[in-house]
């Protein structure tokens, strides 16, 4: 079977640090280090991922790289008496994922577009960058395509800031890909007291 340029892409994305994008990426790092933390770019970096998460190459869509810094939250030491382990320092993750925050803070820096959605396109020991794809829900080449014309219902405001995106679902718990089943609506600890 022939494989697509898209297939070769997304090949070398797999592992970046075994393929030549670990040279590009290494020479980008330094380039986006110096750029501030939300920067609208002609094109995506990640052509076969964008495309498989919806961007078209149209007006009335727009892609940002989004830095945000990377490890977890960190807590004050506990000054009494504890052992390290009972201190409840260690340990501590945010409710929302680095991609999320990501998404969101391309969503406040371009209020009149929506996040469709959003990949991770590298890291450095401080820092991940992702890229977000943005849609322009009143651009009339959007509300022509048939594929995208709904992101102009007002139902799909605020998809970033509500967790509607892929990245968002996961973080709800919405994407139970392999299980079977999806997760149990509206939760379970609602459902038991349904009837109280």
């Amino acid at each position: 079977m022939v494989k697509s340029m898209y297939a070769f892409v997304r090949d070398a994305w797999k592992r970046p640090d075994k393929s030549e994008v670990s040279e590009l990426l290494w020479n980008r790092m330094q380039a986006w280090r110096r750029e501030g933390a939300v920067v609208r770019i002609e094109r995506p970096t990640r052509i076969d991922r964008a495309r498989a998460l919806g961007y078209k190459a149209k007006q009335g869509i727009a892609v940002a790289r989004v830095q945000v810094r990377r490890g977890g939250r960190r807590a004050s030491r506990y000054v009494r008496a504890r052992r390290s382990a009972r201190m409840g320092k260690n340990r501590l993750t945010a409710g929302k994922s680095i991609q999320r925050i990501a998404e969101e803070r391309a969503s406040r820096k371009f209020p009149n577009m929506e996040v469709l959605n959003s990949y991770w396109v590298g890291q450095d020991g401080k820092r991940k960058y992702y890229e977000v794809i943005l849609v322009d829900g009143h651009h009339p080449a959007i509300l022509a395509d048939k594929r995208l014309a709904w992101v102009a219902d007002p139902v799909h405001r605020g998809r970033a800031e509500r967790g509607k995106t892929f990245a968002g679902r996961k973080g709800r718990g919405m994407r139970t890909r392999g299980k079977g089943t999806e997760k149990t609506r509206p939760s379970i600890r609602s459902h038991a007291n349904r009837g109280k």
